[in-house]
């Protein structure tokens, strides 16, 4: 992609989201609402992946890697 059509693009892409979402029907200080209320929807959503998310694939990690780790370790940890 050409660095000279990124903003072109960008510019596109936010179009089509007032399109799909009829944003471009409401008022300034609707769409000032309606995009604060989004990006805090966005925010919460990527903290909460980013906080619990996290934890359970590091756990699946350490997991998958004490599976496929020493054979005979993974035995006696069994039988412990």
């Amino acid at each position: 992609m050409d660095v000279k059509s990124t903003p072109r693009y960008l510019h596109w892409l936010f179009c089509q989201f007032e399109l799909i979402t009829c944003s471009y029907l409401m008022e300034p200080w609707e769409k000032l609402l309606f995009f604060s209320f989004n990006l805090a929807m966005l925010g919460l959503l990527l903290y909460t992946t980013y906080a619990c998310l996290a934890p359970h694939a590091s756990s699946a990690f350490q997991l998958l890697c004490s599976l496929l780790g020493n054979p005979r370790e993974n035995a006696l940890a069994v039988l412990k």
